[in-house]
């Protein structure tokens, strides 16, 4: 006769006896213990400063158990406040961090938005605690960029021509209707029954929303017509002025649901609203040291600005800052001269024959060229690529975060401190 099998004991209905400590349900050196002990050793003064004026009545979550809740939502993928309040039931991790808390999705969403400035100065901290740690050295930076999706649909977009012929068209709607509704009674009895004033609301909503959108994109013309140095007063002519000063191009875009987000070039073909995202990236340990983004797709200026936040961060310049040829510009080369900083710049695509430069109209250009036709410039910016692309490759692969849910400029400037935050925790608990 066949012996029963010994199985080990199996009773999800048994009663704990004892109490068990909740730290105990994940592994040692598990990443929300890392995320948990961090966030303790951060400075959360402002975060308690927006409370402290409600008085002892008041009683909202913890600061510091939601500050490790969203932070440790973003470092494992997870970005939507729906999601989270979900996990907090579900998910062990998350359970332990907040130690029988269960914030409302709505709490969740609102605390990130009332703190996104908080949370993005947190990015500064956890940088200068990687130095402490010994995982960032500033030897050697590459800068990088990627594009990111904003929370606007293309089909909530409209071109400029676009713009100037809805505008004739609803106003010669308005002003039909407006003659409709003035027209006798007795005129109007074997017209189809319609709403006026509802119309004539609905679409004077719509050409306030088309005037107020067109307006924003020629003061955008404006703008760059004034950087590029042109007089207002100046007539088109042939060149980059063939067109009126402040009059923007027909097929120039302005977005509905996020205006401060602009056309771009996606990398696998195509175009959408986005945001230019930034990054500089430490040599040592991957960590980025610096994080910022732009609504502007070229990277041509951003190199000063990248090098003047890793100062900002980390109270130094790198000894070296690679980039690639997104980056290259006469002036940024003479700006950047004599700072202390290295710069090695490419000036075209790789693998393609080198470029000459005039050293009487462009001196740094060519002085630039002539280090990356040595083997030692070669061989520096060879290692651009291995620093500075990584990063961006976990964020949008590992992470999985390729678009924002939030909206204008400065929450996504926020936003995107708050990803890369995260990608540094989650880099450091596994150095």
């Amino acid at each position: 006769m066949a012996m029963a099998a010994n199985y080990l004991p199996y009773e999800p209905q048994q009663m704990l006896l004892l109490p068990e400590s909740i730290q105990d349900w994940l592994p040692e050196g598990h990443l929300a213990h890392f995320i948990s002990d961090t966030v303790d050793t951060l400075d959360l003064g402002a975060f308690h400063a927006r409370y402290d004026k409600d008085g002892p009545r008041n009683q909202p979550f913890h600061p510091a158990m939601m500050v490790k809740v969203l932070v440790y939502g973003y470092a494992t993928g997870v970005f939507s406040s729906r999601k989270i309040a979900r996990k907090l039931h579900e998910d062990v991790a998350f359970r332990v961090l907040a130690a029988g808390n269960f914030p409302a999705h709505r709490t969740i969403r609102d605390f990130r938005a009332f703190h996104l400035k908080e949370l993005s100065q947190l990015f500064v901290q956890v940088v200068r605690l990687a130095r402490e740690m010994g995982l960032v050295k500033l030897g050697t930076i590459a800068v990088d960029s990627t594009k990111l999706k904003a929370n606007a649909s293309r089909h909530k977009a409209m071109s400029y021509s676009h713009m100037l012929k809805a505008e004739a068209e609803l106003k010669a709607q308005i002003d039909a209707l407006l003659k409709r509704a003035q027209q006798a009674d007795e005129a109007e009895k074997n017209e189809p029954e319609l709403d006026i004033p509802a119309e004539i609301a609905r679409r004077e909503a719509r050409l306030a929303a088309i005037t107020e959108a067109r307006q924003r994109l020629e003061q955008r013309q404006r703008d760059a017509d004034l950087e590029r140095g042109r007089d207002p007063d100046e007539p088109p002519r042939g060149g980059r002025y063939k067109r009126e000063f402040g009059v923007p191009e027909d097929k120039a875009q302005d977005n509905f649901t996020d205006p401060d987000s602009r056309i771009m070039k996606r990398a696998g073909g195509g175009f959408d609203a986005s945001y230019n995202a930034q990054t500089a990236v430490d040599d040592q340990a991957h960590i980025i040291v610096a994080a910022e983004l732009t609504n502007n797709a070229s990277d041509a200026g951003e190199l000063p600005t990248m090098l003047q936040a890793v100062k900002d961060n980390l109270g130094a310049l790198p000894e070296q800052a690679l980039a690639d040829t997104g980056y290259k510009a006469e002036a940024v080369f003479e700006a950047l001269a004599g700072r202390g900083c290295d710069l090695v710049v490419a000036l075209g695509r790789e693998g393609k024959k080198a470029l000459r430069f005039d050293p009487d109209r462009s001196p740094h250009t060519a002085a630039m060229a002539a280090k990356l036709q040595t083997d030692e410039g070669k061989a520096t910016y060879r290692r651009r690529k291995w620093i500075a692309e990584p990063p961006n490759g976990w964020i949008k692969n590992v992470l999985g975060f390729r678009q924002f849910s939030l909206r204008g400029l400065h929450r996504v400037q926020a936003g995107w401190k708050l990803v890369c935050l995260a990608l540094n925790l989650r880099r450091m608990a596994t150095m």
